[in-house]
């Protein structure tokens, strides 16, 4: 291996380290699996409505015709992710 892959290879470790210090560790406040991951034991029950209500608030989230649907602006429903019309 020649000096300069070296060079890169302990750049890289060095960034490595520092993201795992700096940004991840600790940085969660319920259960911790693994570093990086935390584990939630709550569930986010959605209310079903069969037709869009005309208002609605910012971050508010519905089912309607099997679809997930967030308020994105207000009085604005967006379907949620990659779900087809």
């Amino acid at each position: 291996m020649d000096e300069e892959t070296q060079k890169q290879i302990n750049v890289l470790r060095k960034q490595i380290e520092q993201i795992s210090t700096d940004v991840y560790k600790n940085n969660f406040s319920t259960h911790q699996d693994f570093n990086k991951a935390s584990s939630f034991n709550t569930k986010l029950k959605v209310p079903s409505y069969t037709s869009v209500p005309a208002t609605c608030e910012v971050g508010e989230i519905i089912e309607n015709n099997g679809k997930l649907l967030i308020c994105s602006t207000a009085d604005t429903w967006q379907i949620i992710g990659t779900q087809t019309a």
